[in-house]
């Protein structure tokens, strides 16, 4: 995977990466918008990981860290870059980051209808605890 370069986003790619999430992405977020985007990357500048090959936008994940606990959102591959190591690199480069933090365990967002997600997740290692359930109030 020599030609994939993982890098942080920064301001200028919110419309590449909102692009993006809309053809990679499954489902969506109340913070998926410009300002949304703005927030998360001007607030943590590391948070949001950009995978690219050849210049072009490939996968992203954000690796959130809060000092308490670490989250990823938003791990989202390309279709056409799918089954390439695209997400495996992805989620490595968020785990080394929350190591680098302090982090001791990642809780992942996953979309329950997304049957392909949960096997990408399996195979870097995570597992699904049934016994949580995510309560949300949007503001």
């Amino acid at each position: 995977m020599s030609d994939l370069h993982i890098r942080c986003a920064d301001l200028s790619d919110i419309d590449t990466v909102l692009h993006f999430w809309s053809e990679a992405a499954e489902g969506t977020s109340i913070s998926d918008d410009h300002d949304g985007v703005a927030r998360l990357i001007s607030r943590d500048p590391e948070a949001l990981l950009l995978a690219e090959r050849d210049g072009l936008l490939a996968g992203t994940v954000i690796a959130g860290f809060d000092g308490w606990r670490c989250s990823a959102y938003r791990l989202a591959v390309h279709p056409d870059c799918r089954r390439q190591g695209i997400a495996t690199a992805l989620l490595e480069a968020a785990e080394q980051r929350f190591i680098n933090l302090g982090g001791r365990r990642v809780d992942a967002m996953v979309l329950e209808a997304n049957e392909r997600a949960h096997h990408t997740w399996s195979a870097a290692g995570y597992h699904r605890e049934d016994h949580w359930r995510r309560w949300v109030k949007p503001l």
